[in-house]
Formats: structure tokens, C-alpha cells, sequence
């Protein structure tokens, strides 16, 4: 009974054998050198955009906050933060880009891509903690001055 079980094991192997090694040859594939290039000239073509926008929006940002004052000057910090962000985003992007089109296998591309995921996860922790802390500073502001104005209305009158 044990030849025998061999034997079907054997044959289920046989059986098995090219789309192991075929897996196995998919795993060490190389990702042609033009291929990679291609990527990397358009990530950095992208990029370039991505930063003459942002310098853009940066102009239309100083015009505004030069313009007005009081609340619309925190909205533009606001603005110019989320601006910054989306900034910040995009080159995560294009950088994460010429990662992948530079790995020359796809185990490497997948831990290039599993490290950019962590790091878009931590980023992302990062910058809600740090909301979270700026609105409660700009709650705790507008309480205060609510607060302030309210004592000079009535202290006034009373």
C-alpha cells in the first residue's frame, strides 16, 4: 500500500510540475529595462505638473490671505495646509511610482508596495492626530473670544 501511495503521489507531482515551475518563473520575472523607463518618464512629467500646480495654488493662496483678514486668514492657513497635503500626496505617489518601476521582480514590487502602504498608513495616523489637535485649539479659541465678547456685551450693560 505504501508503493502504491507513492506511486499517486509521485504522479500528482508529475502532474503539478510545470505550473510549479512556471510559478516559480512568474516570481523572478524581470520587468524590461524600457518598460521601466517609460514609467519613470511619465512619473516624473506628472510630478513636474503636480509641482506647477501647487506653485499655482500657492500664488491664489497669498492673494487671498493678503487680501482679507481675521477668519479668512485661518481659512487660508487651512487651505494652504490641505494644499500642502495634496502636495505631499502626489509626490508619495509619483516617488512610490518610480519605486515599483524600478523592482525588477514581482516579489520585489510587492514589497515595495506593502512598505509604501505602511507608510501612507502612518502618514495618514499622523495627520489626523494633528487635525484633531488644531481644531480643538481653533474650538477652544473661538469659545474663549465668544466668551471675551459676551462679557464685554453684558458687562457694559449691567
Amino acid at each position: 500500500m505504501t508503493t502504491e501511495t507513492n506511486s499517486v503521489l509521485n504522479s500528482v507531482k508529475e502532474a503539478f510540475a510545470p505550473v510549479t515551475e512556471a510559478f516559480a518563473k512568474l516570481q523572478n520575472l524581470e520587468v524590461p529595462e524600457a518598460a521601466r523607463e517609460f514609467v519613470k518618464k511619465q512619473a516624473e512629467a506628472a510630478k513636474t505638473r503636480a509641482a506647477d500646480a501647487y506653485a499655482g495654488s500657492e500664488k491664489v493662496t497669498n492673494v487671498i490671505e493678503s487680501a482679507v483678514a481675521g477668519s479668512v486668514t485661518e481659512a487660508a492657513k487651512i487651505s494652504r495646509n490641505v494644499q500642502q497635503a495634496i502636495y505631499q500626496d502626489a509626490e508619495a505617489f509619483f516617488a512610490g511610482i518610480d519605486k515599483l518601476a524600478s523592482a525588477k521582480s514581482l516579489s520585489e514590487a510587492a514589497q515595495i508596495q506593502s512598505d509604501l502602504v505602511r507608510a501612507r498608513g502612518e502618514l495618514f495616523v499622523s495627520r489626523a492626530k494633528a487635525t484633531t489637535e488644531y481644531l480643538g485649539k481653533l474650538v477652544a479659541d473661538g469659545a474663549k473670544t465668544a466668551q471675551d465678547n459676551f462679557a464685554k456685551v453684558y458687562g457694559k450693560t449691567a
